[in-house]
């Protein structure tokens, strides 16, 4: 009953949406003919006539019935629709704002004998205009992360100084993805295309750092055979976020989420992918050693909290650099930063929102609202975090501005 409560609610605020819209729409085609102006209402009225029909649809009368990708690729449809809707309406309230104010200075200064509908302020054409000019854009561009920023990957090369490096992992090169969220795919060979670039850079070591899945472990077969072309000599390490432990579906018994867990984690090994589940490895080169740890998902807030860090350290005190894979970021500044003597940790987990602007020096997104460290490389107190933007997607099937990465990382000495 909740549920069918919140989503009315959600069709009720979407359709004042659309009325507010409505007004300008009215105001632009004023001077039309009837004819005209009868066909575009109509046009206009049809469309949230459908997104409502597919929320009903999608959300109570068939969810089981409508396979999950084509289901995804109609949500995101309507949530584009009407984030670039809501878009136009601030335009519009801005408009609305000034030709209050406007009617409010007329009218103070009228006479009481004045007609005070001379003082009133009709909605501006160019406001009109602009508003839905704004709306139209907004929706063109996520369209085309859509077609274009989904598998638009990018190799970041990364120089990663720690002071304690031994000399002999001067120059090693680690390669990292993550959230790879392969239930959302729906472009193979773009993904192959990724899988290459990456083997291009010839990695030493291999990092991937959570949310191999959306939900379950079966969405991954149609790219088993894609992933596990990664290669590298010295080793192939992974960790899981979570998205992988089934928390976000429902299951027919607790022993079917149990099940679900262990194939994904079956999948992990034969990719010869050492998942670490709060523990550590040696990682040795000419008889000098690193530490690589790795935590299971442990995330600030409402997140899930599987990890233990505390048995993760457990006999590393012998190394002097020690290198950390925790999907979360969050996990970094409450368990690892001034709490540890871990080098450098690697993350995913807020994919950059997949929407933002990295454009010369200037980085944004709305995630960074919810995340000190959500893109990049950060430091404090010689203690590293590089936050991966993830090679993947979900819910938004695109990218905008924040496009999917390749991280490479040439480890130096400082």
């Amino acid at each position: 009953m909740n549920r069918l409560f919140t989503l009315g609610i959600l069709i009720l605020f979407f359709l004042l949406v659309d009325y507010y819209l409505f007004q300008a729409v009215k105001t632009i085609i004023r001077n039309y003919n009837p004819n005209t102006q009868r066909i575009i209402k109509i046009v206009y009225w049809s469309i949230p006539v459908v997104a409502m029909v597919i929320i009903v649809s999608g959300l109570v009368l068939f969810p089981a019935y409508l396979n999950f990708k084509f289901r995804n690729l109609l949500f995101a449809t309507v949530f584009i629709l009407y984030l670039s809707k809501l878009l136009a309406a601030v335009v519009l309230v801005l408009g609305d704002i000034v030709r209050f104010f406007r009617w409010a200075l007329s009218y103070a200064g009228s006479s009481p004998s004045a007609d005070t509908n001379s003082h009133t302020i009709p909605r501006s054409e160019f406001i009109a205009k602009t508003a839905l000019a704004v709306g139209g854009a907004h929706f063109g561009a996520m369209a085309y992360g859509i077609i274009s920023g989904a598998h638009d990957y990018r190799i970041r090369n990364v120089v990663l100084k720690l002071p304690n490096l031994p000399r002999q992992f001067e120059g090693l090169k680690i390669a990292q993805l993550s959230d790879i969220h392969s239930g959302s795919f729906f472009n193979k060979t773009a993904v192959q295309g990724g899988v290459e670039m990456l083997m291009s850079q010839k990695p030493d070591v291999f990092f991937f750092t959570g949310d191999l899945v959306n939900n379950e472990a079966k969405e991954f077969e149609d790219y088993f055979n894609v992933f596990n072309k990664i290669k590298a000599p010295l080793g192939m390490f992974s960790t899981l976020g979570n998205h992988d432990y089934g928390d976000y579906t429902s299951w027919a018994s607790p022993q079917a989420k149990i099940k679900n867990l262990q194939t994904l984690q079956e999948a992990h090994r034969l990719m010869g992918w050492d998942l670490l589940m709060d523990e550590s490895r040696d990682l040795k080169v000419d008889g000098e050693s690193i530490g690589i740890l790795g935590i299971q998902n442990w995330g600030a807030g409402n997140f899930a909290k599987y990890g233990s860090l505390e048995k993760a350290l457990k006999n590393t005190d012998q190394y002097a650099t020690k290198l950390l894979l925790s999907h979360d970021p969050s996990h970094w500044r409450n368990q690892v930063l001034n709490k540890t003597n871990i080098d450098a940790a690697f993350a995913g987990h807020t994919h950059g929102m997949q929407y933002g602007v990295e454009i010369g020096g200037i980085k944004w997104s709305p995630v960074q609202y919810r995340y000190k460290e959500w893109a990049g490389l950060y430091e404090e107190n010689n203690q590293k975090l590089y936050v991966n933007r993830g090679f993947g997607y979900i819910g938004y099937p695109g990218r905008i501005g924040i496009l999917p990465e390749i991280s490479v990382f040439e480890l130096k000495r400082a």
